[in-house]
């Protein structure tokens, strides 16, 4: 009977098997690690605001999880990835409705029809770990509101956000849509390609977004700038002391965060190989150099190294090697962290020179790294970058690329809140605001030793 159980398990593992088993169990795992993402980057924003509103803050990010987590297997994954492109901007919404045809029923078990043609493991697997992304770019977007929005505007907001931004952006980006290396996209019309012996179209050029400059940074972080222009600032802003409440909350955040970015980088090479280990080493090597490129920065303004400039420099990184972490060497990737530490830790100050209230800066860090690392990959990249090949080519195109999604982005984001804040609205009242907008949204509050009289000015 043993001799049985080792034939059969030698059979189960042999072959393609084997590698297509360890690319599922890996990329299983990068899935709940971005997941992850979600809860740590509610700790990290909900440190950061005052006592009053931690809840809310953790809230928004709950919302984005549970409003996605029922919207992507019915329409998202559809509108996001699959065979019916409708003019390179999206997928049909139909074609893998409820996830039509990539689940199918065998003997009353639910399993997988397809596999990605990347790595032969289950379709469902790919399902589960792009759902994570989607959850975690909306959620990124709830840093710029904090304070002062209802949660019932937020939730519709981020059905209709993800459905009519978020999946074109995946498809145009990661489905063979207009921004990727598709034979009907921008960069082919724009440089050409030609099909290799498989008949498959090879670009002579392609945008690179490894795992989500565009699709999840500069996305989030020009939506985060569009709806604070419209909703207006928090009561007090530049006049009140808004300091973070709790720090040790905000430095767990972040570095729960850096963990679960293993997940984000190293699981978008799609299988446990060599270039999701170097993503691993260059994400690391990028995150360490913004740190602490953002805390020499604030050494030299403000005469101090300040736990959240670290926490901030930390995300600063992360962000920026994003779209790069399979293609810099590790010298690039240091040398992308620390431009994007510098830079991302003075840009958190234009809201106070521009007078726009990004309470959490997701602008400065997300929308400010996410360019860093896009168009930095146009330089950077070992093959193609200009400083590498002397080529303009690839660096034109990461150009491109980021206008158009700034612009797309901006545009239908803009037509969403103006529509929310026109119908249901997007702000509580002054003096629910003032008492905190965790009584007054939710009935409760974070801490309960905090009396009535001193919690709305904490």
């Amino acid at each position: 009977m043993l001799d049985n159980l080792n034939n059969l398990a030698a059979t189960a593992i042999s072959g393609d098997q084997a590698a297509a088993f360890g690319n599922g169990a890996w990329m299983l795992t990068a899935a709940a690690f971005v997941f992850l993402m979600t809860p740590a980057v509610s700790f990290f924003y909900g440190g950061m605001v005052r006592s009053k509103a931690v809840l809310n803050m953790l809230m928004l990010s709950t919302g984005a999880l549970v409003v996605i987590s029922v919207i992507w297997p019915v329409w998202g994954w559809s509108l996001s990835y699959g065979s019916e492109d409708m003019g390179g901007v999206f997928n049909n919404p139909f074609e893998s409705f409820l996830l039509k045809g990539v689940i199918e029923s065998q003997g009353g078990v639910w399993t997988s029809v397809i596999g990605s043609d990347m790595s032969q493991y289950a379709g469902t697997i790919d399902v589960a770990f792009q759902m994570t992304f989607a959850v975690i770019t909306v959620a990124l977007i709830s840093g710029a509101l904090a304070e002062r929005v209802k949660f019932s505007t937020w939730l519709i907001f981020v059905a209709l956000w993800v459905t009519l931004v978020y999946c074109p952006m995946a498809h145009m980006v990661w489905g063979n849509g207009l921004l990727s290396g598709a034979e009907d996209s921008i960069s082919s019309l724009l440089y050409g390609g030609s099909e290799d012996s498989s008949g498959n179209w090879v670009p002579n050029v392609a945008p690179h977004d490894f795992a989500g400059g565009t699709v999840v940074h500069i996305n989030a972080g020009i939506a985060a700038l569009v709806i604070v222009l419209i909703i207006g600032k928090r009561k007090g802003f530049m006049k009140v002391p808004t300091r973070p409440h709790n720090l040790p909350m905000v430095m767990l955040g972040a570095f729960l965060l850096w963990f679960g970015w293993f997940g984000f980088n190293a699981g978008s090479a799609f299988g446990a190989n060599g270039t999701a280990g170097y993503a691993w080493v260059s994400t690391s090597a990028a995150a360490g150099a913004a740190a602490l490129a953002w805390l020499i920065t604030e050494r030299i303004r403000d005469g101090k190294f300040t736990s959240l400039g670290a926490a901030s420099g930390m995300v600063a990184g992360l962000v920026a090697i994003t779209p790069a972490a399979d293609v810099v060497s590790p010298g690039y990737a240091i040398l992308l962290g620390l431009i994007a530490g510098i830079l991302c830790c003075l840009a958190v100050g234009l809201k106070f020179k521009f007078k726009f209230d990004d309470s959490l800066d997701v602008v400065g860090v997300h929308f400010v790294g996410g360019l860093v690392g896009t168009i930095l990959v146009g330089l950077f990249a070992s093959d193609t970058g200009l400083l590498n090949s002397g080529d303009p080519r690839q660096l034109i195109v990461q150009l491109i690329v980021t206008g158009i999604a700034i612009v797309f982005s901006g545009i239908i984001t803009t037509i969403i809140a103006f529509a929310l804040d026109k119908t249901v609205g997007w702000r509580v009242s002054e003096d629910d605001e003032t008492a905190g907008i965790d009584f007054a949204d939710h009935g409760e509050t974070a801490y309960d030793f905090a009396s009535s009289d001193t919690i709305a000015n904490r």
